[in-house]
Parts: C-alpha cells; structure tokens; sequence
C-alpha cells in the first residue's frame, strides 16, 4: 500500500523541434465579387420578356429584358407629329413675317412723303412686330417639342435593358410578365457580378481588430475544402457591427478567383498573419512559463536532463501562437521539456533549479 502512494507516473514532456510558427489572428468571413451591379428598370411597364437566366455569362451591351412598349411608342409618334405641325406653323409665320415686312416698308415710304395716314403706318408696324413675336414663339415651341421628343425617345430606349457590364447573372429577382412600377422605387430585375475577383469580408473582434495592418499576409480557407487562398488585407472598415453585444469590425481583402471555385455567400475561415518564422526551435506553450514586464519576452522551462533531473533555464521567446512558441536561446533541438507547469520534484530548491538532481521519494 505505501509503495503505491509513493510510486509517481512520469511527468509530461515534448521534445525541442524545429520548425515552422504563425501568430494569427482568426475571424470568419463571406464571400462576396467584387464588382457587381443591380440592374433595374428605369421605365414602368409589363416586363415581357427575360433573354437570360441565373449563370449566363454577358457581355457589356447584350440584351437581357424588355418592357411593354406600346404606351412609350404611342407618346414618341405624338410627339413627332406636334413637332411636325409646328415646323409646319413656322413655315406659315416666316411667311405671314415677310408679308408684314414688306407691308410695314411700302406704308413706311408712303408716310414719309405724306402719302398715308399716320394710323395705317402704325398698323403696318404693329402687323409686322406681331409677326415677328408669333414666329419667335413658334421657335420656343418647337425648341420645347424637341426636347419632349427626346425625353419620350429615351423612354422608349429603356424599355430595351442592355447589361451595363460584362460578367456573370448571379440572381433575377423579377419575373417574365410583372408589372413594374417606378413611381415609387426603382425595381430590381437582376444582378451582374464578375467573379474573377472576389471579395473576402472577415468580421474581427475588437480585442483583435488593433493587430491588423494594411498589407498583411492573410489565407483563408472554405467549408469541406483545405486549400489556402492566399491574399493581403486591403482595408478594415472603422464603423463596427454589434450583434449580440459583441462588436466586430469588417477586414476587407480581395482574391483572384480564375477558376470560379469561390461563390458568393461562401463561409471562409480567415486567419491574418501577424508574425511567422520559419525553421526555429519550438516548444508547446504548456511548457512555458512566460515573464511579463520585460523589455525583451523571456521566459521559464524546465528540461528534463539525460540523468532525469529537471533544471529551470531561463530562455528568449520570438513568435508565439496559442500552441507553440519559438525560442530564441536558452535551449537545444532535441531537448526534453515538462509540459503543464510542472514544477522539480522536492521543493526545488537552487540547487536543484541548476541541475543539481533531484532527491529520491520518501518511502513510507
């Protein structure tokens, strides 16, 4: 019985390796193209007919709806006929204007030698400035017309809808035979994205969110898929979002998606490098007790030696993640360390802590 209190397991430990670390920060994230645009209808009116569906690739300038255009048809040909019976007034005033002038000069020259009255000169003058002012009024008529006829010829134009960019149809919101109103808000038909570039939106807690930096290394990867997309941070949004009385922040980066792997709304996991080494000394961070409140990160080991003493080294930290740390000096590949905080047998006293050995267990 005293023999089985006294027996002691082995004490947990890891080898010294070398290798490779990262100090990330990691966040989840959507995906998102970068360009994009909703594609709407500008005129109200019967959409009769869709020319795409969801995945068609389009050019810029391809047709993809169109609208009734009975009623926009009907107020271009009245709007051309008014215009026509106009020009056809001024041709009228013109001509009524050079009679009048002609009257106003012949009663101009027979007032002058006395031939006429005074009131046929006046009438022959007010005749010709009347005719002048009708024709001119003509003009800012047909002006007026002119621009209504554009007006009604661009809302016939937009009952044809051309795509105004080149990429991919990800989502039709109206359908074939809806009537659309614009009186009240411009309708959706449909979204245009070019997915050659993807944006990725990764919301960052706050107590990370000082860590990141523009231009930092970051890779993600999505759902039921390990290969890393590698990028860098373009930008992080200052106005946070609260959801559930956490505040994130929204990591913007792009990506080149050649390929069309990446989809829209896609979940990624996102991990932005802050720091990372490659082939150093590495330890569990179990097995390090770190000293804070120093210029330099130092901290504490114990290594297990050859003889089965542990000894206490102090040692210099570089990168550190939430598993591993590297170290800097202060130990040798291949060494054997204690994990979990596991302090030398016997009280360890000095000498013990410099390698002295430790005491055999008391038998009771």
């Amino acid at each position: 019985m005293g023999r089985d209190r006294g027996a002691k397991s082995a004490p947990p430990s890891a080898v010294v390796v070398r290798g490779d670390i990262e100090n990330l920060v990691s966040a989840t994230g959507t995906i998102q193209p970068r360009e994009y645009v909703d594609v709407g209808a500008q005129v109200s009116g019967q959409l009769r007919r869709i020319h795409v569906q969801v995945g068609d690739y389009v050019k810029e300038g391809d047709l993809l709806a169109e609208i009734d255009v009975t009623v926009y048809k009907a107020k271009v040909d009245a709007s051309r006929a008014q215009l026509k019976y106009q020009k056809a007034q001024k041709i009228d005033k013109e001509a009524q204007l050079v009679l009048a002038e002609l009257n106003y000069r012949r009663q101009k020259g027979l007032y002058e030698s006395d031939a006429t009255s005074l009131e046929s000169y006046q009438s022959a003058e007010a005749t010709w400035k009347s005719s002048l002012a009708q024709l001119e009024m003509i003009k800012a008529q047909i002006e007026q017309l002119e621009s209504t006829l554009r007006a009604d010829e661009a809302n016939l134009n937009y009952t044809q809808i051309y795509a105004p960019m080149t990429g991919t149809i990800v989502s039709i919101t109206a359908r074939q035979g809806q009537t659309l109103n614009t009186n009240q808000q411009a309708p959706t038909i449909l979204r245009i994205a070019d997915l050659s570039v993807m944006t990725i939106k990764a919301q960052v807690s706050e107590a990370d969110v000082n860590r990141l930096r523009k231009g930092m290394g970051v890779y993600f990867t999505t759902l039921g898929s390990d290969k890393r997309w590698m990028s860098q941070l373009d930008k992080v949004e200052p106005t946070p979002t609260t959801t559930n009385n956490v505040v994130l922040y929204n990591a913007l980066f792009d990506v080149e998606n050649p390929e069309g792997r990446l989809m829209s709304d896609m979940t990624t996991q996102v991990f932005f490098v802050v720091s990372s080494v490659k082939d150093v000394l590495l330890v569990p961070m179990g097995a390090l007790e770190l000293q804070r409140g120093k210029k330099t990160k130092q901290g504490i080991v114990r290594v297990v030696t050859l003889e089965g003493a542990i000894e206490e080294r102090m040692v210099e930290v570089g990168v550190t993640s939430r598993l591993q740390a590297e170290i800097l000096s202060g130990v040798k590949e291949g060494e054997r360390v204690m994990v979990g905080g596991v302090k030398p047998v016997g009280g360890g006293s000095a000498k013990e802590r410099q390698g002295g050995g430790v005491p055999p267990p008391r038998m009771f």
